[in-house]
């Protein structure tokens, strides 16, 4: 299934940003240093299940 990755991603800023723009920036720098470009990533692109791994484990770190 291609975008799940983009959705995990979305999911994860909109949850833990709760529309501040400041704190979206701040997560998105936080996957950056974990070696995800969000910016990298969109609806069409291929599911990599190594990249799936790491953001469920940053989602589970984020909560």
């Amino acid at each position: 299934m291609a975008g799940k990755i983009k959705q995990m991603i979305d999911t994860i800023i909109a949850q833990r940003a709760k529309d501040n723009p400041m704190l979206a920036g701040v997560i998105k720098t936080k996957l950056m240093l974990k070696g995800i470009d969000p910016n990298k990533f969109t609806p069409q692109s291929d599911d990599d299940p190594a990249i799936l791994a790491k953001l469920d484990v940053v989602a589970k770190e984020l909560k």
